[in-house]
């Protein structure tokens, strides 16, 4: 599937690993993706960001990230739906790092020794470049681009996309302003 990829997608997947890495996670995940999308500069994807004026909240996104990853990858759906059964994340997070220290559910392990060779992707990793393959051959596009990485993170579930539609770059949004009229058809 990579060979299909342009240069812009191939720096996003190389850049999401380097997020992965530089946080000691133990795999590359969708969030990494996102982190690596807002690095670019200059391609399709980063056009669309900054049309949709996300480049003045880059901090605010970036910052709702880390509160994911120091909740251990839940989003706020997940916290507000465990919250209806009673349970309170914001106080299990408060016992854990006062057990193990600050961060102790973000996964990070603090350095890079411990990985040895290409850190593995995550499940959300693996079904966003999924999604983003099938948004390009629905589109009847030849190759995947970061554009449609982007894309893919706004329909799926999960920590990604709740952080963009927060800051208003949804499916719609970003169809609207790469292509125009809004009228694309979702890939399923």
């Amino acid at each position: 599937m990579f060979e299909r990829f342009t240069k812009d997608a191939r720096a996003v997947v190389a850049g999401a690993v380097e997020h992965a890495e530089e946080a000691g996670a133990g795999s590359v995940d969708a969030e990494h993706l996102l982190l690596a999308l807002l690095d670019r500069e200059g391609s399709r994807a980063s056009f669309a960001l900054a049309a949709l004026g996300l480049a003045e909240r880059e901090d605010a996104v970036r910052q709702a990230l880390g509160e994911a990853r120091r909740r251990a990858g839940l989003s706020q759906a997940d916290t507000e739906a465990l919250a209806g059964l009673g349970i309170d994340v914001s106080e299990i997070i408060a016992r854990v790092e006062e057990a193990h220290g600050a961060g102790a559910m973000a996964g990070d392990r603090g350095g890079r020794g411990r990985w040895s060779g290409r850190r593995p992707f995550g499940k959300g990793a693996k079904e966003t470049l999924e999604k983003a393959l099938r948004i390009a051959v629905a589109r009847r596009d030849r190759h995947i681009g970061d554009e449609h990485i982007l894309l893919a993170l706004t329909v799926r579930p999960g920590v990604s996309g709740e952080v963009l539609a927060d800051h208003g770059v949804t499916h719609e949004s970003v169809t609207r302003v790469l292509y125009g009229g809004g009228g694309a058809a979702k890939a399923g």
